[in-house]
């Protein structure tokens, strides 16, 4: 597993980790439309791998691997934009729709309600509600996210610099528990229905039986909170201060 020197072999992380790979391509497959081949996730997930292990080589086991999960996951989403399947028009309304929030969030000083959200941009509710539904897939972080203005990993270079994996503790002290205080501010519906579908992993169908709606509509709830969720962490997390 290491060589002479004591670092970890790259071919035996590699050949260790490949299940990994797998799993995450088939656990975001699920959530893709059937256009999405998984084969194309894999082999993205794969040279994420093969990122992580050149830039983390110093580092195995449970360390490593929670580094190569968020750079698996992060080359997958690459390989998802790079074929278009979330148009850039629909990435831009999902900001749009972050900030609407941010700003009422903050002028209000509680979750927005739909209405006010969609006044707030300026269109009618059927218009806003068709923006969460054509969001569906919008995801609480993106790899993008922890690139500066000129493209840099300043966010992962700055807590994965020491043996002691200080990713690992970010996401165990920081980001959880902001995650934690996001989700806990989520109007009462979407907070169920996030419970649902992260802990209890059902689907949209189950957990629309479950909330009384349809599929579509639970899809635009979750599309909606994830855009809560964001807009809540960006000022906490990603642009905190190194």
């Amino acid at each position: 597993m290491y060589t002479v020197k004591g670092k970890a072999d790259k071919n035996h992380l590699l050949a260790q980790h490949q299940p990994l790979v797998k799993r995450l391509a088939h656990q975001m497959k699920a959530k893709l439309p059937p256009s999405v081949e998984v084969d194309d996730l894999i082999q993205a997930g794969m040279m994420g791998l093969l990122d992580a292990i050149n830039r983390y080589e110093d580092n195995h086991g449970a360390q490593f691997e929670t580094y190569a999960v968020l750079r698996i996951r992060g080359a997958m989403v690459d390989e998802l934009r790079a074929n278009d399947w979330m148009p850039r028009s629909t990435r831009q309304n999902m900001k749009k729709v972050e900030s609407a929030m941010t700003a009422l969030q903050q002028r209000l000083g509680r979750a927005p309600t739909e209405l006010e959200v969609a006044r707030s941009l300026e269109i009618p509710l059927e218009e806003y509600q068709e923006m969460l539904f054509e969001g569906g897939g919008h995801q609480l972080v993106y790899y993008e996210d922890f690139h500066d203005d000129d493209g840099n990993d300043s966010f992962l270079d700055r807590y994965a610099v020491d043996e002691d994996d200080p990713l690992r503790a970010l996401l165990d002290t920081d980001f959880r528990s902001a995650v934690i205080e996001a989700i806990d501010g989520l109007p009462p519906r979407e907070k169920i229905l996030m419970g649902l579908y992260y802990e209890e992993e059902l689907n949209l169908k189950e957990i629309g039986a479950v909330l009384g709606v349809s599929e579509s509509r639970v899809s635009q709830l979750h599309t909606q909170a994830v855009a809560r969720l964001r807009a809540s962490l960006r000022e906490r997390l990603w642009t905190s201060p190194a």
